[in-house]
């Protein structure tokens, strides 16, 4: 059955109803964020919150808080029931007020807890909820009339990826990140400058401990307060729709956080993680995994992608450590895992939640996308779950990242030995709606920048840097490039400091970033480029079996409705060597363009090309009607467009 959109924020809040109560118990609410939590009310002429909060195991829930001087006795709640739900209605308890649920165990200890769905909450170390409203004006109705026809998957998608604490810090204080609010307009205008379609962001849920990224939450509805309020979140996804940029989130539903005051034994039991350690602990991370096959788990997690996609008006949600959910024996030793009840390794209540969580999403908001980062090759990730497969949108393609950067680390006089590194891709290319990214992941612990990572001298590292870039946009899949690789840094990411912005300075640096901000161009602007990114009519081999010059030929097409829109020739060279009178069969005869040269002068190559273009022979070479002799400049890409009637070079 498809659910109504509700009507905008701020939510209307009313008492729960037998209905609301029901749905929650089957797994069936999702949009618990507005029945459950703090929500300020007025009853008969009294303003106050009404509380509401899950805890089937407690004797007793009150609320202590700044509104009654943290008197644990004087706020109670009361059972709804037999669901496990606790409500209560506190006079006076306002906007701004701190508070945290002080729950009763079946052994008598009170626990003190952060509300689960709380909208904001004290900046760490600090711990308190804060009651909050999610009102917001926006002005992005343009973005969103025109979102779905730039997130189809024939459409440019090129994702900035970034971590808002550290993107650039404050002028005026080097130690301090920028607020929500004071990055918005500058984020803005880079992300724009530098031609990117979308940001992703890590993951902004309030997270006790800041050197995790995100990526170990506590509060699943809160922003974290290190940067604002809501509504400065709120602002600043506003600012970027405004300039036309869409915005995915990073979001964690594979583990959470052990931290007391959060879920974990959130009611004396464990209620939202499994009992069992084998199925309920992460041994990587430390961390508490979420009990997929409890109803109201789902209704939690399910509830929260659809906040973020309804209050805050994201466009796609990013879900981190897909692979973790899948299997039962990840990361684990024989004997520390328990099989399903088939006896097999795969998860099937996590199976089954991201089914339904694709479907939900998908049925609540139909243009946003979301993104597996699924490093396995487990079939149908980005396939409907009414095919069978788990439904996402588009999967993130960890081996091309991975073989890429293998290949490119061998110095290239090596590089002829690996060939079937550089090209395997592509014969998996189309098994997946892929993104092809070069993330954080690949820049922090110990593994260096990706400058760094390639061979050479100065010079021949930022020229590998640029040939990295050009293969990430000749090849099929959509693009993701996290901060910092734009500026060619030298050192790894750290999130505790700035981007290296003064690296700009230096005009070999500032040629790595237009050569990024051009690919970007190119890219929007070439169908070629894009629309065939998930159709194999759009990519062609013309030459990938040349490991003795370790050069590689391609054509790409464009395919939307099935007319094959003009092509574009793409030739790299991984050798600081000039190839030169390469012929290349292609399927036009007349003047070919070069677009882009990664070896041109203001990039900081060489200056070694094609003269700008280069005019087709009526000989036949690779299968095709004509041909061309290029020029591949060395550790160089180059970008081939025909030229049109009427078209001037």
């Amino acid at each position: 059955m498809t659910r109504p959109r509700p009507a905008p924020n701020p939510p209307p809040t009313s008492l729960l109803t037998d209905d609301d109560v029901y749905l929650f118990n089957e797994g069936q609410h999702f949009q618990l964020y507005r029945k459950l939590g703090a929500h300020s009310i007025v009853i008969d002429d009294v303003a106050g919150t009404q509380f509401t909060v899950w805890a089937p195991a407690a004797r007793r829930v009150s609320v202590a808080g700044d509104f009654n001087n943290w008197d644990r006795e004087s706020a109670q709640l009361q059972a709804v029931g037999a669901s496990g739900l606790w409500r209560g209605f506190v006079p006076g308890a306002s906007q701004g007020d701190c508070y945290k649920y002080a729950i009763e165990t079946e052994d008598g200890e009170v626990l003190e807890k952060a509300d689960p769905f709380a909208f904001h909450a004290e900046t760490p170390p600090k711990s308190s909820s804060v009651i909050w409203p999610l009102d917001y004006e926006w002005s992005d109705g343009a973005w969103l009339k025109e979102r779905g026809k730039r997130q189809k998957p024939d459409a440019p998608l090129s994702i900035y990826e970034v971590h808002l604490g550290s993107w650039r810090r404050a002028s005026d204080d080097p130690y301090r990140s920028l607020s929500y609010r004071e990055i918005a307009e500058p984020l803005a205008d880079w992300v724009e400058q530098q031609g990117h379609t979308h940001v992703e962001l890590l993951p902004v849920m309030e997270h006790p401990y800041y050197g995790s990224w995100g990526y170990q939450i506590v509060g699943f509805f809160a922003p974290t307060g290190r940067y604002g309020t809501p509504q400065d979140l709120m602002y600043l996804i506003d600012v970027l729709h405004q300039r036309g940029i869409g915005v995915i989130l990073d979001w964690v539903p594979s583990h959470f956080a052990t931290d007391g005051h959060g879920l974990g034994e959130f009611d004396g039991t464990h209620l939202y993680e499994h009992a069992d350690r084998r199925k309920g602990f992460h041994p990587d991370w430390g961390t508490y995994i979420f009990n997929y096959g409890r109803h109201e788990v789902r209704s939690f997690l399910i509830s929260n992608a659809l906040y973020w996609l309804d209050m805050f008006h994201v466009d796609g949600l990013r879900v981190d450590a897909v692979a973790s959910m899948l299997y039962l024996d990840y990361s684990r030793e024989p004997g520390q895992w328990l099989p399903n009840q088939y006896g097999g390794r795969e998860n099937i209540e996590a199976i089954d939640f991201l089914r339904q969580f694709n479907e939900e999403v998908h049925r609540f908001e139909p243009d946003a996308i979301t993104i597996a980062e699924e490093s396995t090759s487990w079939p149908g990730v980005s396939r409907p779950a009414s095919e069978g497969g788990l439904g996402f949108d588009f999967k993130w393609d960890m081996g091309w990242m991975h073989d890429s950067l293998e290949y490119l680390r061998h110095d290239p006089i090596h590089r002829s030995h690996h060939h079937d590194t550089i090209t395997f891709h592509a014969m998996y290319a189309f098994s997946e709606r892929f993104v092809l990214p070069l993330s954080h992941d690949e820049v922090v612990h110990g593994k260096g920048s990706l400058l760094g990572k390639m061979p050479g001298d100065d010079w021949q590292k930022r020229a590998n840097l640029r040939l990295l870039f050009a293969w990430q946009f000749a090849q099929p899949g959509k693009k993701l490039l996290f901060m910092g690789g734009e500026l060619g840094q030298f050192a790894e990411w750290n999130h505790d400091q700035s981007l290296d912005w003064h690296l700009l300075e230096m005009e070999a640096h500032e040629g790595i970033r237009r050569w990024v901000a051009d690919l970007n161009r190119l890219y929007r602007d070439e169908p070629a480029l894009h629309e065939g990114d998930h159709d194999p009519a759009g990519f062609q081999w013309i030459d990938c079996h040349d490991r003795a010059q370790s050069t590689l030929l391609m054509l790409r097409r464009g395919v939307r409705d099935s007319q094959f829109k003009r092509p574009l020739l793409i030739g790299c060279n991984f050798t600081p060597v000039p190839r030169d009178n390469i012929r290349v069969g292609v399927p036009h005869g007349g003047l070919w363009k070069e677009v882009l040269n990664s070896d041109a002068q203001t990039y900081g190559g060489s200056g070694q090309g094609n003269l700008g273009g280069l005019e087709a022979n009526p000989v036949r070479s690779h299968g095709q009607p004509w041909s061309l002799n290029l020029l591949l400049p060395p550790l160089g890409a180059v970008f081939f467009v025909p030229m049109e009637a009427g078209e001037t070079p």
